[in-house]
């Protein structure tokens, strides 16, 4: 699930998500992406791809289920929308305000 926000705080980002639960991973140096992930260890887990984007925090928001099978790959069963990943953006949502 995609969603964009203002920077509410505008502070750094890894703290922002680091205070609503969220742990930095990497950064896609390709993409600028920065990744993120909550709880930081263990499966089922909230995954967010976020690119900051002047003053908008671009959210991609995903549940991965499980851990990806083969090494190398990043393939996941992974839930990108549904009630779970919806209550999920609202509640970073409102964290944020």
């Amino acid at each position: 699930m995609k969603f964009v926000m203002n920077n509410p705080k505008r502070e750094n980002v890894y703290n922002l998500l680091r205070g609503i639960g969220y742990h930095f991973l990497d950064k896609n140096e390709k993409t600028g992406e920065l990744n993120f992930a909550r709880p930081l260890r263990g499966f089922p887990r909230f995954h967010i791809y976020l690119k900051i984007n002047d003053e908008n925090l671009i959210f991609n928001l995903h549940l991965d289920q499980k851990k990806p099978i083969y090494r190398g790959t990043t393939a996941h069963s992974g839930e990108y929308d549904g009630a779970t990943i919806e209550r999920e953006a609202e509640r970073i949502k409102e964290e944020l305000k």
